[in-house]
């Protein structure tokens, strides 16, 4: 697939390179805020439904993003929900991906020869750890009720383009959503890296965590329920990198 950022052949020869500017644009917002309705890009970027709907018709064909049903957490209202348009595997790698076959054949190479996937999970939680010392200094100064705000923000600096929200039921608690994972290809085929993730945000937050979605698995947007109750953190590391059943 050629890059986001390349115009095509039909767009040099007609000087259309706005188009195509823009249609960038639009899969940029669906990056950094993960799967989003026409509604959603029309209102961000200031276009017109039916222009954001043209440029989403070429990205769907190029294989940039796909249309998929919007996925409700918590209690589902009344009527259909609205499509949302996700980012594909493809649509992902046209953006810079910091992911090399490298550490897939490493992370291999460790399976089979270094302790099987009991090394892979150490590894794992070393990288995170070693990662995370910035999370560390932002979330703990921050107030209570700001961590999951000052953990999304210094994520985001890694290249996560993380946000935090409230819950569909906010009384309940928040949600760290992390709309692009730079290593989303080697965390398809080792699951570690994200429950070593999950683990660490619980620490972080001073709570159990959920993870309730990882692009890794699939999803449009990698999402961590916080609850607002503190309790002692103990993630799950048997379901923290896949959705729950």
């Amino acid at each position: 697939m050629k890059n986001v950022g390349e115009p095509s052949q039909e767009e040099l020869a007609t000087g259309t390179r706005t188009d195509h500017s823009t249609r960038n644009r639009v899969a940029r917002s669906v990056l950094d805020h993960g799967p989003s309705t026409v509604a959603d890009l029309a209102s961000r970027l200031g276009l017109t439904q039916a222009a954001v709907r043209r440029h989403l018709d070429t990205l769907v064909a190029e294989n940039v993003v796909e249309p998929r049903e919007q996925r409700i957490y918590g209690a589902r209202t009344r009527g259909r929900p609205a499509k949302v348009f996700a980012l594909t595997s493809c649509g992902r790698d046209a953006f810079d991906q910091s992911y090399d076959s490298l550490a897939v054949d490493a992370l291999r190479w460790i399976e089979q020869n270094a302790g099987g996937e009991t090394a892979v999970a150490a590894f794992a939680r070393a990288r995170i750890e070693a990662q995370a010392a910035p999370y560390r200094e932002a979330v703990e100064s921050a107030p209570p009720e700001e961590r999951a705000e000052a953990l999304a923000k210094a994520l985001s600096v890694d290249g996560y383009a993380a946000t935090a929200r409230s819950a569909p039921t906010p009384q309940q608690g928040e949600q760290l959503c992390q709309h692009h994972c730079p290593v989303a290809h080697v965390a398809e085929r080792y699951p570690q890296l994200c429950e070593a993730e999950t683990e660490i945000f619980s620490h972080l937050l001073g709570t159990h965590v959920q993870r309730l979605a990882t692009i890794a698995h699939g999803d449009g947007v990698c999402t961590t329920f916080i609850p607002r109750s503190t309790t002692t953190p103990s993630a799950s590391a048997s379901t923290a990198g896949r959705n729950p059943e």
